[in-house]
Protein backbone atom coordinates (compact mmCIF):
# COMPACT_ATOMS: atom_id res chain seq x y z
CA UNK A 1 0.00 0.00 0.00
CA UNK A 2 1.43 3.49 -0.64
CA UNK A 3 -0.39 7.03 0.17
CA UNK A 4 0.00 10.62 -0.90
CA UNK A 5 -1.09 13.95 0.96
CA UNK A 6 -2.56 16.65 -1.36
CA UNK A 7 -3.18 20.16 -0.77
CA UNK A 8 -6.04 19.97 -2.42
CA UNK A 9 -9.47 17.80 -3.11
CA UNK A 10 -7.69 14.85 -5.70
CA UNK A 11 -9.96 13.41 -7.65
CA UNK A 12 -9.37 10.08 -6.26
CA UNK A 13 -10.41 11.24 -3.49
CA UNK A 14 -13.30 12.57 -4.61
CA UNK A 15 -13.94 9.15 -6.40
CA UNK A 16 -13.78 7.22 -2.18
CA UNK A 17 -16.17 9.37 -0.97
CA UNK A 18 -18.55 9.57 -3.70
CA UNK A 19 -18.64 5.47 -3.38
CA UNK A 20 -18.72 5.57 0.25
CA UNK A 21 -20.77 8.06 1.53
CA UNK A 22 -23.36 8.98 -1.78
CA UNK A 23 -23.65 5.74 -3.40
CA UNK A 24 -23.33 3.73 -0.50
CA UNK A 25 -24.77 5.84 2.80
CA UNK A 26 -27.01 8.01 0.85
CA UNK A 27 -25.60 11.54 1.52
CA UNK A 28 -26.36 14.24 -0.77
CA UNK A 29 -24.22 16.73 0.57
CA UNK A 30 -21.12 15.12 0.75
CA UNK A 31 -18.61 18.28 -0.62
CA UNK A 32 -17.99 21.54 1.18
CA UNK A 33 -16.30 24.69 1.51
CA UNK A 34 -14.19 22.55 3.99
CA UNK A 35 -12.69 20.52 0.87
CA UNK A 36 -10.88 23.64 -0.18
CA UNK A 37 -8.67 24.13 2.48
CA UNK A 38 -8.01 20.81 3.80
CA UNK A 39 -5.22 18.28 3.27
CA UNK A 40 -6.32 15.11 1.79
CA UNK A 41 -4.51 11.40 2.22
CA UNK A 42 -5.36 9.22 -0.02
CA UNK A 43 -4.43 5.40 0.04
CA UNK A 44 -3.71 3.51 -3.29
CA UNK A 45 -3.47 -0.48 -3.47
CA UNK A 46 -1.43 -1.04 -6.99
CA UNK A 47 -2.33 2.07 -8.19
CA UNK A 48 -6.19 2.16 -7.52
CA UNK A 49 -7.59 4.69 -4.76
CA UNK A 50 -8.61 2.40 -1.73
CA UNK A 51 -9.23 4.77 1.26
CA UNK A 52 -8.79 8.27 2.00
CA UNK A 53 -9.96 11.35 4.80
CA UNK A 54 -9.20 14.57 5.01
CA UNK A 55 -7.59 17.23 8.04
CA UNK A 56 -7.51 20.94 8.55
CA UNK A 57 -8.04 23.90 10.93
CA UNK A 58 -10.98 24.87 11.85
CA UNK A 59 -11.96 27.85 14.79
CA UNK A 60 -8.17 27.52 16.48
CA UNK A 61 -9.27 23.57 16.56
CA UNK A 62 -7.75 20.56 14.41
CA UNK A 63 -10.10 17.99 12.49
CA UNK A 64 -10.18 14.92 11.11
CA UNK A 65 -12.59 13.65 8.88
CA UNK A 66 -14.54 12.12 5.96
CA UNK A 67 -12.17 8.63 6.47
CA UNK A 68 -13.43 6.26 4.20
CA UNK A 69 -12.61 3.24 2.76
CA UNK A 70 -14.17 1.05 -0.19
CA UNK A 71 -16.01 -2.05 0.74
CA UNK A 72 -13.79 -4.77 -0.84
CA UNK A 73 -10.84 -2.78 1.65
CA UNK A 74 -12.52 -3.03 5.30
CA UNK A 75 -10.95 -5.08 7.28
CA UNK A 76 -7.57 -4.15 6.04
CA UNK A 77 -7.19 -1.51 9.34
CA UNK A 78 -6.81 0.74 6.38
CA UNK A 79 -9.18 3.53 8.76
CA UNK A 80 -6.28 3.29 11.26
CA UNK A 81 -3.78 4.00 8.83
CA UNK A 82 -5.11 6.78 7.69
CA UNK A 83 -5.98 7.81 11.16
CA UNK A 84 -2.33 7.86 12.00
CA UNK A 85 -1.08 9.21 8.39
CA UNK A 86 -3.49 12.34 9.80
CA UNK A 87 -2.31 12.48 13.11
CA UNK A 88 1.11 12.16 12.27
CA UNK A 89 1.11 15.51 9.73
CA UNK A 90 -0.96 17.02 12.68
CA UNK A 91 1.71 16.44 15.83
CA UNK A 92 3.66 19.39 14.74
CA UNK A 93 0.77 21.66 15.14
CA UNK A 94 -1.20 20.32 17.96
CA UNK A 95 -1.67 17.77 20.93
CA UNK A 96 -5.33 17.58 20.32
CA UNK A 97 -7.22 16.28 17.77
CA UNK A 98 -11.18 16.22 16.76
CA UNK A 99 -13.20 14.09 14.65
CA UNK A 100 -17.07 14.25 14.24
CA UNK A 101 -18.01 10.21 13.79
CA UNK A 102 -20.92 8.56 12.88
CA UNK A 103 -22.43 6.88 16.01
CA UNK A 104 -22.01 3.55 14.59
CA UNK A 105 -18.40 3.88 13.96
CA UNK A 106 -17.50 5.09 17.67
CA UNK A 107 -16.03 2.09 18.88
CA UNK A 108 -13.50 2.44 15.86
CA UNK A 109 -12.61 5.64 16.96
CA UNK A 110 -12.28 4.79 20.96
CA UNK A 111 -10.17 1.94 19.63
CA UNK A 112 -7.69 4.72 17.93
CA UNK A 113 -7.63 6.76 20.56
CA UNK A 114 -10.36 9.16 20.53
CA UNK A 115 -13.01 9.80 22.93
CA UNK A 116 -16.42 11.40 22.99
CA UNK A 117 -16.99 15.32 23.90
CA UNK A 118 -19.83 16.52 22.48
CA UNK A 119 -23.69 15.87 22.36
CA UNK A 120 -25.21 13.58 19.53
CA UNK A 121 -26.54 15.16 16.70
CA UNK A 122 -28.01 14.74 13.56
CA UNK A 123 -26.22 15.04 9.90
CA UNK A 124 -28.36 14.31 7.10
CA UNK A 125 -30.81 11.68 9.72
CA UNK A 126 -27.10 9.82 10.46
CA UNK A 127 -26.34 10.29 14.45
CA UNK A 128 -23.36 11.73 14.87
CA UNK A 129 -20.96 12.65 18.12
CA UNK A 130 -17.97 14.87 18.03
CA UNK A 131 -14.77 13.01 19.39
CA UNK A 132 -11.56 14.07 20.22
CA UNK A 133 -7.66 12.44 21.08
CA UNK A 134 -4.61 14.05 22.88
CA UNK A 135 -1.36 12.86 21.38
CA UNK A 136 1.14 11.83 23.39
Amino acid sequence: MDNQIYDFLHPDARFIRKMVFMEEQGFKNEFDEIDDQAKHVVIYSQNNPVATCRYYKKDDHYYIGRIAVLYEYRGAHLGSKLLKLAEEALKEETDEIYLDAQVRAMDFYAKNGYVACGEEHDDEGVPHMMMKKVLA
